[in-house]
């Protein structure tokens, strides 16, 4: 595909990238490409989640889905101007469920009809066969974790299972910062693909 001669020189070895990341299956590429936006990617979603830890995983998040759909990029426009949509949109996305979360319980709302509403709120004693299913589903998830090469795994168990920062993690493993989120991207692609073609749901 021939590219869009009103791309910048810098949207130019972007798609440059791209192609080398698709066709060359390069990792440098897929590297050079989270390190050229990978601030400004986080800042953006800084804003508009107003929380580190949120933003860091929405980060990897975007350039997560946004890899998986390198093959739809067209050069009919800038890569940056595609990654930033595909982070905004999941960012939306998280927005909104946070918001249903956080939705008071002891007002209602009125529905569609104008009808007032009640939330019927659940006493908070656990209930035994949620808790029982939840068991289950972090088993099979570390069983799934296994199956990681050891560096992933550790990754994985320390963000996921012991709940560690990414400092604390970059901390407890003597690495860059950059690297832990780097290689934490990884580590989660590994895992999508090995839950994917698991009969199991997680």
């Amino acid at each position: 595909m021939e590219v869009s001669k009103h791309l910048s020189d810098k949207a130019k070895r972007d798609y440059e990238l791209v192609q080398r990341a698709l066709n060359d299956k390069d990792e440098r590429a897929y590297a050079e490409l989270m390190e050229r936006y990978r601030e400004s990617i986080y800042f953006m979603l800084l804003k508009m989640v107003n929380n580190k830890e949120d933003a860091d995983d929405l980060t990897i998040e975007a350039f997560g889905k946004a890899f998986k759909r390198l093959k739809q990029y067209t050069p009919q426009f800038a890569f940056s101007t595609w990654l930033f949509k595909i982070a905004s949109n999941n960012a939306i996305d998280f927005i909104r469920k946070k918001r249903i979360k956080a939705l008071s319980l002891d007002s209602g709302f009125r529905n569609e009809d104008g009808d007032e509403m009640e939330i019927a709120i659940s006493d908070n004693k656990p209930d035994p066969i949620e808790a029982l299913q939840k068991k289950e589903r972090v088993e099979r998830m570390r069983e799934v974790v296994t199956r990681l090469k050891p560096r992933y795994r550790q990754l994985i168990e320390l963000r996921y299972f012991k709940e560690y920062s990414y400092d604390e993690i970059a901390q407890e493993l003597d690495l860059p910062l950059g690297t832990v989120k780097a290689q934490l991207f990884r580590a989660r692609d590994f895992l999508y693909q090995i839950m994917k073609n698991t009969k199991d749901t997680i």
